[in-house]
């Protein structure tokens, strides 16, 4: 059974940071590609990042480049979301996700994604 399982979440202040972490289980890490969306209330859940299976390609949202680093470390199954200039405006849950490489094609787009972890809350206070 394929898990993600996440941490890092928390509450603190505009101009902190966090790096939250999902550890992947029941897949051959390698050989996914791994995501970070989020989702405040009464909002669409939003991307954020993307890592592809290999080369280290990844992507990011507008609203989170130059703040936010996304990494994944594949010996240890696990991908991290280091995000640094925190603003009120990056308070939502944060979704781990995975999707097999040769299928992952638009990975900017929720649907792409088979598996999800529970969500991690960051609120970011003003």
């Amino acid at each position: 059974q394929v898990q993600l399982v996440e941490s890092g979440g928390g509450l603190v202040q505009a101009g902190d940071s966090l790096r939250l972490s999902c550890a992947a289980s029941g897949l051959t890490f390698s050989t996914y590609a791994m995501g970070w969306f989020r989702q405040a209330p009464g909002k669409e859940r939003e991307f954020v990042a993307a890592s592809s299976r290999s080369w280290g390609s990844t992507i990011y949202a507008d609203s989170v480049k130059g703040r936010f680093t996304i990494s994944r470390d594949n010996a240890e199954n696990t991908v991290y979301l280091q995000m640094n200039s925190l603003k009120p405006e990056d308070t939502a849950v944060y979704y781990c996700a995975a999707v097999p490489s040769r299928i992952g094609n638009r990975l900017n787009a929720p649907d792409t994604y088979n598996y999800w972890g529970q969500g991690t809350q960051v609120t970011v206070s003003s």
